[in-house]
């Protein structure tokens, strides 16, 4: 009896409407990102592609901007404006947009110009520099369309 409840639990998990238009949005904005990034020629090897399919950050469109966007679209087609959930996601998804927009991105180009700060003293002084990550955030166009894919596929899963 528990094992059927737990199935059923997990079949509905799976089937729940959110939690497919925010796995299809992610699935669907890494695809078009690597997409972008074969034809732009800017990775050139299998394991380059498969990384960017599945865990390289930034670029066109933002997956983190759709997937959010989908969840806070879905809940609302799904829940209403008026519902407390839908606050709580439209909350989260404008954290997480401003953070990619803001944040993310004020970091990724302080931690370029701190590694070419680093390299040039490196060849200065001859000592060794080790770079920091350099993390990518998004501009306002890739989170739009991002967020834009989102709502798109909140809808079809609403409505179609």
């Amino acid at each position: 009896m528990v094992l059927a409840i737990n199935q059923q639990a997990l079949k509905g998990f799976v089937e729940n409407p959110v939690f497919l238009s925010v796995i299809t949005s992610l699935f669907l904005a890494q695809l078009v990102k690597t997409i972008i990034y074969l034809f732009r020629g800017k990775r050139k090897n299998p394991r380059d592609t498969l990384e960017t399919m599945i865990w390289r950050t930034g670029g066109m469109p933002s997956s983190h901007s759709s997937m959010v966007a989908a969840m806070a679209a879905s809940v609302a087609f799904n829940e209403g404006i008026d519902s407390y959930l839908f606050v709580i996601t439209l909350m989260l998804a404008l954290i997480i947009i401003r953070d990619s927009l803001g944040v993310r991105r004020s970091s990724g180009i302080q931690a370029r110009v701190l590694n070419s700060l680093g390299r040039h003293v490196s060849e200065k002084l001859k000592v060794d520099y080790h770079p920091v990550k350099e993390v990518n955030g998004h501009s306002p166009l890739e989170v739009a369309v991002g967020a834009l894919l989102g709502i798109f596929i909140a809808a079809a899963f609403h409505f179609l």
